[in-house]
């Protein structure tokens, strides 16, 4: 009895401390019973703060340049309420969903009342989901819609943790001080408090619980309805999920397939699945969302939308790509990769191909682990040791991989998969991880093959390949650069040598004593124990140099030599070929992704994320592939290569991004012939930023850029590769009169030295040739120019004339099919002979009379006999007068390389006057040698007629048609 007396008073003393730490009455009413927008209000304070850091982008958004914004790029998956018995169902069926579109749930149907779970407590819903499926995109809309009062509105606080940072707590806490030490404007909200039902009003969002280790066991884990008692965090979050503690407030938490059954069924009220996007529509919107918003890229709005369309009708093949954009993931790599492709900006921060892989690796992998045993801590108590996930990674789904790339194979069948992913498990631990590692990432990266005839194949032969055939290349390169690829002989050295390395320390310290008292040459053997680290280094050398070897004879195989180049097979990868399909494909299909990836995996940047998942590539590693891989590389240079391959060897050197090992490269190359490579902003700027490591005195004696599809914004990506060259081919291309401004300030540039400029076949017409003749009397490094089939004319033929003596190192100037006529030909001969360097003149194809070509002649040669006088090659034809042309070969040559793409009716006129010449030639010869020769010409003259008619006809063909 005398006890009762002291527990009143100290009820009394506990609850008049709790009445003097809640704020004034008026603030306290205010902030329960309504909704004040006052800046003090600590929700409103909470709202704007979570706002902050929920818009704020992961490093991998801001790579694209910061156009994409958390509200405009938001699509939301397909959510499904799943019954207990059915959550582990498949995520979504192979190769697309069947029948009427399942119904789908809003977060606001989540947090509707259940029937059986009871009216006074709030509601545990549990939202879990594959890798890639969008559990973190959906949770970052959720919180911003939540503040800005567009969902949830009958919760006045939301509350996020990390489990993953929760789980790093070593100190106990009460929820208060979690809450306050996270959100320190809500230390002392009263919703907090546990008084009466006021935590009703509050929903509490745990992110990632596989990251916990929740015990439910009573024994384990004491109950608590205090929310000021301290208890370490996972007995916090026990104690809320058994409505123990604040039992009115509502919960949310997200994880992954294999931790659904780490929360007892008894404690949720309701499950969601996550099934990523379920229809094309919801990937087209995805994808419009992201690359239609791209302002500052200056790509035309009409290319982007028609990029879409390419990509939208791919979809609908059911493709392999359409499989995998069900994985929100995969659609935000495929847009990444499209605006790597197509939206290259020379302002932006360098891209590489295979940084984007690691980032969207980071994106979906970064933090997490899995279990690996038991660890003893300092004070007793025992520690989980954690594995990196994206290691596990490497070891199993990479050698896979692997095995794929090195037998040319892309699908795998369900013994390999055992043999390469299960491995020799042997523990209970290993099995554990498998199992957790097939249910929550090895769907990730391999789907199921879509059979030929729609049907479902057998179990016993099923096959499966990879989602993103690129994706097996990279962890292929993954696996070979993180030395996982060892032989037996170099892991048995390993263990040998790290063994040795060991006991050598020991054996040394021991030796030193001894040796003060037995002669020294007895302890001599012991010194063969320091030759097997030094066997190990010499080995592990060699497996470095057998790296650069396999990434070198892999860029350059001759099966691959005719194949396009690397970035237009992942453009057709993504946007699918379109036009005949060839009857047959080889199933050895090339992966010329993998020696570049290779490359790009030693990059600085990529080793950096590489290390933050797990993986560590050192940086004696680098130094040693590389030293090798130049000289291999350097060895394959001394072959010719097609022009596919040079555009390959570029990306690598990019891809690199070692500026160093690039120049070295480049000073054993003298000519880049990418002629016929379809040139786009990303390749422009990768041959830019590969000729800007070299030095500023290297030059190219060739930059051989005809036929590739150049416009005028392309060229001014050019710039600085323009700058390294002394020849420069830009025929065959679509440059128009403003290219000729960007022209005429190369050839002023000093840092550019350009001798040979031939802008053949593009449509220049008289404006843009006559901004570009205004910069010739001030360049003096210029010797050949071409400007055949440019629209020059007579005005801009003599324009040309006036300047001529102005530009004195011009030697050979080509104004050849540009429409010019007699007077300003002539004009243009008199100013050649009074050049004092220029030789050759090229005028055929121009509507010359005969009269007119004789005069050219005439013209041509010199008619001051003191010596001051020069003679002119002009080149108008295949016949001079009565006699055959000595360029006649070079003339046709041009001809029958053009005259496909060159006006058939122009064309075929030039050749019948030139067949009637020949003719009236023949019949002036009296030798009969020449006679012959004459008939040689003309076999060739019609030679090209025959081609160009068998050429024709199937054009007119398809017109009929």
């Amino acid at each position: 009895m005398s006890s009762l007396p002291r527990q009143l008073k100290v009820l009394r003393w506990s609850w008049r401390r709790r009445v003097e730490a809640l704020p004034p009455p008026a603030v306290y009413t205010r902030a329960l019973c309504s909704r004040s927008h006052d800046p003090a209000d600590p929700i409103e304070v909470h709202k704007r703060k979570l706002e902050l850091w929920f818009s704020h982008l992961p490093q991998e958004e801001k790579q694209f340049g910061g156009y994409f914004l958390p509200e405009t790029m938001h699509v939301d998956p397909l959510i499904l309420e799943r019954e207990p018995a059915e959550k582990r169902t498949p995520l979504i069926p192979s190769p697309l969903l069947q029948g009427p579109p399942v119904p789908a749930c809003t977060m606001e149907q989540l947090f509707e009342p259940v029937a059986d779970w009871g009216g006074a407590r709030g509601l545990n819903v549990m939202l879990y989901g594959a890798v890639g499926t969008g559990k973190t995109t959906v949770v970052r809309k959720l919180v911003l819609d939540w503040c800005a009062g567009a969902a949830l509105t009958q919760f006045k606080l939301l509350v996020p943790f990390s489990c993953e940072d929760l789980s790093q707590l070593t100190r106990a806490s009460s929820l208060r001080d979690l809450v306050g030490r996270k959100y320190l404007h809500l230390r002392r909200i009263p919703l907090l408090s546990g008084e009466s039902d006021q935590a009703k009003e509050v929903l509490f969002l745990f992110n990632g619980i596989e990251k916990m280790k929740l015990d439910f066991r009573i024994g384990n884990t004491e109950l608590c309805s205090d929310p000021s008692e301290a208890l370490p965090s996972g007995a916090v979050v026990v104690n809320l999920l058994r409505k123990y503690l604040l039992p009115e407030a509502s919960i949310l938490v997200t994880t992954r397939l294999s931790a659904v059954e780490s929360i007892p069924q008894k404690y949720v009220a309701r499950y969601a699945q996550i099934c990523g996007f379920d229809s094309a529509e919801r990937q087209r919107a995805y994808f419009t969302s992201r690359l239609l918003q791209q302002p500052s890229t200056g790509v035309a709005q009409p290319n982007r939308e028609a990029l879409i369309e390419l990509l939208y009708l791919n979809l609908q093949r059911e493709s392999r790509l359409a499989q995998a954009c069900f994985l929100p993931a995969y659609c935000w790599l495929t847009c990444a990769t499209l605006h790597f492709l197509h939206f290259t900006d020379a302002k932006a921060p360098i891209r590489t191909f295979t940084g984007i892989y690691t980032s969207f690796l980071r994106l979906n992998f970064g933090g997490e682990v899995l279990g690996a045993g038991a660890a003893a801590r300092a004070d007793g108590s025992v520690q989980e040791r954690q594995g990196s996930l994206m290691l596990y990674v490497v070891r199993t789904v990479g050698k896979l991989a692997f095995d794929g790339v090195t037998n040319k194979r892309t699908s795998f069948s369900e013994s390999e998969l055992e043999q390469w992913v299960g491995g020799k498990t042997k523990t209970d631990e290993e099995l554990r991880q498998l199992a957790v590692f097939r249910t929550d990432v090895l769907d990730f990266f391999l789907v199921p093959c879509p059979s030929k005839d729609g049907q479902e194949q057998d179990a016993d032969e099923r096959r499966y390949t990879f989602a993103v055939p690129a994706m097996q290349e990279y962890l292929a390169a993954l696996y070979v650069v993180l030395g996982e690829n060892k032989t037996a002989v170099e892991k048995l050295t390993r263990q040998v040598s790290v063994a040795i390395g060991q006991v050598n320390e020991e054996v040394s310290s021991m030796v030193a004593v001894l040796s003060k008292f037995i002669p020294l040459r007895i302890f001599a053997v012991f010194n063969l124990l320091q030759l097997f680290p030094k066997l190990y280094e010499r080995v592990h050398t060699h497996n470095q140099g057998r790296i650069a070897r396999t990434l070198a004879s892999e860029m350059f195989r001759n099966e691959d030599s005719f194949n396009e180049d690397v970035l237009d097979q992942v453009e057709q990868g993504l946007l699918g070929l379109h036009g005949p399909q060839p009857e047959k494909q080889d199933e050895r299909q090339p992966f010329e992704l993998y020696p570049i990836f290779m490359g790009g995996l030693l990059h600085y940047d990529n080793r950096v994320l590489l290390q933050q998942l797990g993986c560590s590539i050192k940086s004696t590693t680098v130094s040693q592939i590389t030293r090798a891989l130049r000289k291999y590389l350097v060895r394959e240079l001394n072959k010719p290569q097609p022009p596919e391959e040079l555009m390959d060897l570029l990306v690598l050197l990019y891809e690199f991004q070692n500026p160093r090992l690039t120049a070295e490269i480049l000073s054993t190359i003298r000519t880049i012939r990418l002629c016929n490579v379809r040139m786009t902003p990303l390749k422009c700027f990768v041959l830019s930023s590969v000729l800007s490591c070299s030095p500023a005195s290297y030059r190219l004696e060739e930059l051989n850029l005809s036929s590739c599809y150049l416009t005028h914004d392309l060229l001014e990506m050019l710039w600085p590769a323009f700058r390294h060259t002394y020849n420069l081919n830009l025929q065959f291309n679509s440059l128009g009169p403003e290219s000729c401004i960007f022209l005429s300030d190369l050839l002023l540039d000093p840092k550019s030295d350009i001798r040979s400029l031939q802008l053949c076949d593009n449509p220049l017409q008289e404006s843009g040739v006559r901004t570009l003749l205004e910069a010739l009397p001030q360049d003096q490094s210029l010797r050949h120019l071409s400007l055949m089939h440019t629209g020059l004319g007579d005005a801009g033929a003599r324009q040309l004339a006036s300047i001529l003596h102005h530009h004195a190192r011009l030697q050979e100037l080509n104004v050849a099919y540009n429409n010019i006529g007699d007077s300003a030909a002539l004009t243009l001969v008199d100013a050649c002979r009074e050049h004092p360097n220029l030789h050759t003149l090229h005028l055929y194809l121009n509507p010359l009379s005969n009269v007119g070509k004789q005069s050219l002649y005439v013209r041509g040669v010199p008619t001051d006999h003191g010596g001051t006088g020069r003679r002119v090659k002009v080149l108008a034809s295949v016949t001079e007068g009565s006699d055959l042309s000595e360029s006649w070969h070079p003339i046709l040559s041009v001809i029958t390389e053009n005259a496909s793409t060159w006006d058939p009716k122009r064309v075929r006129e030039q050749l019948e006057v030139f067949l009637r010449d020949l003719e009236w030639g023949r019949q002036q010869q009296p030798s009969w040698w020449k006679r012959m020769h004459f008939r040689k010409v003309e076999k060739g003259v019609r030679q090209v007629l025959q081609r160009m008619d068998k050429d024709a006809a199937p054009k007119s063909r398809r017109n009929a048609k």
